[in-house]
This record gives C-alpha cells, structure tokens and sequence, in this order.
C-alpha cells in the first residue's frame, strides 16, 4: 500500500520533463566515452600488451588532451569515469513515474526505470544509426564500415536493459491460467519457486561465465570487422551485470508484491486507456 501511495505521488508530478532525457542522455555519453577508451585504464591499471596499446593509439579520440594519471588516462576519460555513477544517482533522483507504468517505486524500482529511459534513448540512437547508413548507402552511394557493427553493439545493450526494465514493470512473459485460479497462499508459493529458479538460474550463469568476462575485458577482445568494436570485451560483462540486477529485482518484486491483493489477468491489461485517450483527443474524436 505505502509503496502504491509513494507510486502515485510520483505521478502527480510531471512526468516527461527535460531533465528525464538529458540526464539519461548525459550517462549514454559518459559511458559511450569510458567504453570507448576502456584500454587506457586496462593498460594503466595492471593490463600489458603492445597490440592492447597500439589500438588504443589508432581509436584515441582525443590524443592532444593532457594525460593526468598513469601513461594513457586524460582529464576527459576521468571526468567521464565520475560522469557515470554521478549522472546515475541524478537519474535515479530525477525520474518519474508515467501513469501508464507499475506503481511500485523503491529505490531499485526507480533504477530500473532510470535504466528504461536509457534503453529508450538508445533505441533512438540505433534508429538514427540504420538511417543514416540507408540514407549513404543508396542515396549518397557511400556506405559506411561501422554502422552495422554499431547497430549490433547497441542492440545488444537495447535487449539486456529492455529485460531489466520488463522485470520491474512486471511485464514479462508469464502464464497466468494456473495462477488465477490459484488461492492467494497458492500464489505466494508460486512466487517463490519463480523466484528462486530465477536467482538460482543467475548465480549458475554468473558461476560459469565470470572467467570468460573477465578474460575478454581484461584482454579488451574486439569484434574482428573492419570498425573493430569491443562487442566481445563489453557484452560478456553487461549480460552478468545486467542478469544480476535481474535476480535482484525479482526479489524486491516478491517482497514488493507479497501482501498486494489478487490480480485476474485478462487480455484487457494490455490496453492503455490514458493512451487511447489522448489519441482519441488528438484526432478531434469524443
């Protein structure tokens, strides 16, 4: 209840504001900028190898800019690096609750839908990314080497985001024909066992994968095309990463969720009816 309570005070507010976008836009940036120059700090801190060292020369995006730490981190690789976790809290701050969304809003919640409105922003990018390569490959006859890679590097954090920010919103996948009928204490334990396999199916993936992860981050493995991304070096972590938080959220959604009164789902709970609202009001229809 107090978290339904909190859920609407958060909608009473305005929802959509400038800083909702900006602020996630400025964590896209910091992160694309740490991501981009990742082998300064692996090399600095610990990682060797020449050809490591030599990639980092040919995609340095800013060479001219004083070094500050070690041999390779400039002033904008640590200001980027305190971008992140400082444009995150600001996020987590700052965001707000759209009417259509789930109500329960504590402290994860509100980071999961922070980290939804970044994959919203992302999908945005890699919308312009497909254009853009369109536009130059049969207009200008001019194709690009890196939009493709691009647009596979960003889709991939689109998917792995996208899943945390369903499982806040409770909008996975699930089958409810057994669960309705089911009397709440029935549900209850239904939720655990859902929720233990989901934990249970993170820390196993976690287990096996870690080794893997760290061995192509530590090693920065790129993807072998002609734009050379580091998917490899960055997906690997992201998808253990992003499987954890998971994991987490499904146990806040339990304890969330555990004395909320039972729900009957039908196909009407895909209906938006603020949203056909406001398409009816913009097409003048009563």
């Amino acid at each position: 209840m107090c978290a339904a309570i909190r859920g609407r005070n958060y909608v009473d507010q305005k929802s959509g504001t400038l800083v909702e976008w900006l602020v996630p836009l400025a964590f896209i940036v910091c992160s694309a900028w740490m991501i981009w120059h990742m082998p300064a700090f692996i090399l600095d801190w610990g990682g060797h190898g020449d050809q490591l060292a030599a990639h980092f020369e040919r995609t340095d995006l800013a060479p001219g800019v004083p070094v500050i730490i070690g041999q390779y981190i400039d002033l904008i690789d640590v200001l980027a690096l305190i971008g992140i976790p400082a444009t995150a809290v600001w996020g987590v701050m700052t965001v707000r609750r759209a009417g259509m969304e789930f109500e329960a809003w504590g402290p994860l919640d509100r980071l999961s839908v922070f980290i939804g409105r970044v994959t919203m922003l992302l999908i945005v990018l890699l919308t312009c990314v497909m254009l853009y390569e369109v536009f130059v490959r049969y207009v200008l006859d001019a194709g690009t080497l890196w939009a493709n890679e691009l647009s596979l590097w960003l889709a991939c954090f689109v998917f792995l985001c996208a899943g945390l920010y369903a499982m806040q919103q409770r909008s996975h996948i699930r089958i409810f024909l057994l669960y309705d009928i089911l009397p709440r204490p029935l549900q209850r334990v239904c939720d655990v066992i859902s929720t233990t396999l989901i934990v249970m199916f993170a820390f196993f993936l976690i287990y096996g994968g870690y080794g893997e992860a760290f061995q192509k981050f530590g090693r920065w493995e790129l993807f072998g095309s002609a734009f050379n991304p580091p998917i490899p070096a960055t997906v690997k972590p992201t998808v253990l990463i992003v499987v954890a938080l998971v994991a987490v959220q499904a146990v806040v959604n339990l304890i969330s969720d555990w004395n909320a009164e039972p729900v009957t789902h039908s196909a009407a709970d895909d209906i938006d009816e603020e949203e056909i609202e406001r398409l009816k009001k913009a097409v003048g229809a009563k």
